[in-house]
């Protein structure tokens, strides 16, 4: 009898579904949400297993991974599907979402997903950290311009220098004890944030610099560190994808379409995928646009911005940088600001 096993996975406890070939449920489990637990679980069923099934999620990959090491085979799906096809359910529990998962691996109906590599994900958890602790520090920063402003102290712009914000924090403070320790406590916290903030910064520069991808990728306009290794860390394996030309909708950067009938809509962009790879394209196409020197795919944007507009061109232009980043990634080439001339023939 073949089976198939859906895994609905929480942080404490998952639940496990067990279907044969003909949708009846034959077991269900809760299970600690550990490989070991999991991999216990699958060794002791006395079934032929056909597919195991989990939605794509924080925890997923690890347990995909130590799952994987074990000679099981897991299905990592699209978590989107997933959750509307299960909102569909008028009771919604975690043994139903199990069971939903276990039907949609019977039935063929999901997306798989890309479970990305080691030195994939440790990129993009370098990359998350300095963005937060850049966040706090500008929250920090902006926190203090408000404790200011409600005395009449206006900060003003303070340039990029070192000590320039602090200096001027200090200058308008000094006289007023309450302020100024509250001032100095706010400035203490900032200082070991942009500290901490340089450290990743040079250690995201480091590792993009080590990284032969990344290196190619830098040679674009508008494209540097911080957009390479989120490519980079996004697609993981340039060889999933059959095109280069497939980037564009798995990132979300083609326009939606919706038709029913006479009613045919093309909408905004569909936002599907990664949105940390979608703001990094869309920041690359920007610096591109307005910063970058002249190279073809800018010209070829300034067109489009002539007959769309501006921000039509700018996602344009973010969705050709992704596909021929990936281009350069497989074929290994730098980019070239100008595009070989077309061989005429007599």
């Amino acid at each position: 009898m073949k089976t198939f096993i859906g895994i609905d996975v929480s942080l404490a406890s998952s639940a496990v579904c067990v279907i044969d070939e003909h949708g009846q449920v034959v077991k269900r489990a809760q299970i600690d949400s550990e490989p070991e637990a999991l991999i216990a679980f699958l060794r002791d069923l006395p079934f032929a297993i056909e597919a195991i099934g989990l939605e794509a999620g924080p925890l997923s990959q690890w347990l995909h991974r130590g799952l994987g090491e074990a000679g099981f085979e897991l299905v990592l799906m699209e978590t989107r599907q997933v959750k509307a096809v299960l909102k569909a359910m008028p009771v919604k529990t975690d043994r139903r979402d199990a069971e939903g998962i276990a039907r949609l691996l019977r039935m063929g109906w999901f997306r798989p997903v890309h479970c990305k590599s080691v030195s994939a994900q440790e990129m993009r958890a370098l990359l998350s950290a300095r963005k937060a602790v850049q966040k706090a520090a500008l929250d920090i920063e902006q926190s203090l311009r408000g404790v200011l402003r409600n005395f009449g102290m206006k900060l003003g712009p303070v340039g990029k220098g070192k000590g320039r914000y602090e200096s001027r924090v200090r200058e308008l403070v000094a006289g007023n004890a309450a302020l100024e320790a509250a001032a100095s406590a706010i400035l203490d916290a900032r200082t070991v944030l942009r500290d901490r903030l340089s450290a990743l910064v040079r250690r995201v520069l480091e590792l993009a610099r080590q990284d032969d991808a990344c290196r190619l990728m830098m040679t674009m306009p508008g494209v540097g560190a911080v957009v390479a290794l989120t490519v980079r860390s996004a697609i993981d394996d340039p060889a999933r994808f059959r095109s280069s030309r497939d980037v564009g909708p798995w990132v979300g950067l083609t326009p939606r379409r919706e038709q029913s009938g006479e009613r045919d809509v093309t909408g905004r962009i569909t936002k599907a995928g990664d949105a940390a790879l979608r703001t990094a394209l869309f920041n690359a196409a920007t610096v591109m646009m307005h910063n970058a020197r002249p190279c073809w795919l800018k010209a070829w944007g300034m067109q489009v911005a002539r007959r769309r507009g501006s921000k039509r061109a700018t996602v344009a232009v973010a969705r050709r940088i992704g596909v021929v980043l990936h281009r350069m990634w497989l074929d290994g080439t730098e980019f070239r600001p100008q595009r070989k001339p077309v061989p005429t023939t007599a």
